[in-house]
């Protein structure tokens, strides 16, 4: 399956991953020590698998002794107030306040840590995903794009997955895929799809195809993801999520593909 190596991007729609590899960021109540240490160890995991590229550490049982202890690995934390500018009421205003903690780790701890545990860091170039990806939710059906209104909210939580696993990607305009014809993924399929009409300058070196069904029984997306890379077909799926873990199961499972650590469970 061929795909276009470069997508209209436009309207902010591009992720790129920051050089910050080794910070993650997380939502914590309050400033108190001991939801701290929680944020800590949330955003442990997140660099380990952003650093590595290993989307198969999420959940890992293997990393709990380690996040446990994740303070002795942090260089600096700061907080970002999520209600700044809102006066505060009572206990609102101290304790159960929401909180952005930002965790910047240390190099040399991390990528001791993942060659502990058998991984180590992918530091040679990331590619740049360019996501095809299709929603649909009863009879409404449609492909999340740089610019239309309706895929704003997916967008957007696309591009912050992409940021928290350290890749990169391009979205297609919605004129690009009318003019190309295509309205559907279909990442299951073993025929060729016409991505080559989208081709417009900016964009991706690797195609990530992807579809969110929504399943009223298990109440979330059921979800179908591929990526062709070095003559290789992958595809993954995911089920009963919402589509914020969707995403990062979609680009975690490429960037997993991407890095050499194997195909995505």
């Amino acid at each position: 399956m061929s795909f276009a190596l470069a997508l209209t991007c436009c309207g902010g729609a591009s992720a790129t991953a920051a050089d910050d590899l080794y910070r993650a960021q997380t939502i914590v109540t309050g400033q108190g020590e001991a939801n701290r240490i929680i944020g800590f160890a949330a955003a442990l995991e997140d660099v380990l698998i952003k650093v590595s590229g290993a989307q198969k550490l999420a959940g890992s049982g293997r990393l709990a002794a380690y996040k446990s202890n994740a303070k002795d690995l942090v260089r600096a934390f700061s907080y970002h107030d999520q209600m700044s500018g809102t006066p505060t009421r009572d206990e609102q205003g101290t304790r159960d306040r929401p909180y952005d903690l930002t965790v910047d780790f240390e190099e040399t701890k991390i990528d001791e840590l993942l060659h502990v545990i058998g991984l180590k860091p992918w530091r040679s170039h990331r590619p740049v995903l360019a996501a095809f990806v299709e929603m649909q939710l009863g009879a409404k059906d449609y492909m999340i794009t740089s610019d239309a209104d309706q895929s704003a909210l997916q967008r957007e939580s696309l591009l912050a997955a992409a940021a928290r696993r350290g890749m990169s990607v391009v979205l297609p305009s919605a004129a690009a895929l009318a003019k190309a014809g295509i309205t559907r993924t279909e990442p299951g399929t073993t025929t060729s799809r016409p991505w080559g009409p989208v081709v417009a300058g900016q964009g991706g070196e690797a195609a990530l195809v992807g579809r969110l069904v929504w399943d009223d029984r298990e109440l979330g997306w059921a979800t179908q993801w591929r990526i062709d890379w070095h003559g290789r077909t992958h595809r993954w799926q995911v089920r009963g999520t919402n589509f914020d873990e969707a995403f990062r199961r979609g680009i975690g499972g490429a960037a997993q593909v991407l890095s050499g650590n194997g195909d995505p469970a």
